[in-house]
């Protein structure tokens, strides 16, 4: 099976900086694209950012402008680049393969541990 292991949360503070990274091995899915998710205490799992295997990208509105995913498919290894971190911003990150089709991600029901990221002053 398909094996999933995120890393890089950690304590920020508001304004501040992190880089997630999401590593695959396994059987790693022929579906091309990947995501990141974050689930908050209490709310549901949402997609943070999608990128397709050629590039093109997807970000809640939440998020856009501060935070860029990228993928390097030699390392089989997916990040997001987090900056002007907001408390809001606090939660678990999963990373995910999926599909990314005409601007809308569709994600597989395999999660890893995910990363804990909180912000706060």
């Amino acid at each position: 099976q398909i094996q999933l292991v995120e890393s890089g949360g950690d304590l920020a503070q508001p304004g501040g900086s992190l880089r997630l990274s999401c590593v695959a091995s396994g059987k790693i899915s022929m579906l091309s694209a990947r995501a990141w998710y974050r689930q908050a205490p209490g709310k549901e799992r949402d997609l943070v950012a999608g990128i397709s295997r050629n590039g093109a990208t997807d970000y809640a509105d939440s998020v856009k402008d501060r935070f860029t995913i990228s993928r390097d498919d030699a390392k089989n290894t997916v990040y997001l680049q987090m900056n002007n971190l907001k408390p809001e911003d606090t939660a678990v990150y999963y990373c995910n393969h999926g599909s990314f089709t005409y601007g809308h991600y569709y994600p597989t029901p395999y999660w890893g541990k995910g990363t804990q990221v909180t912000v706060s002053s």
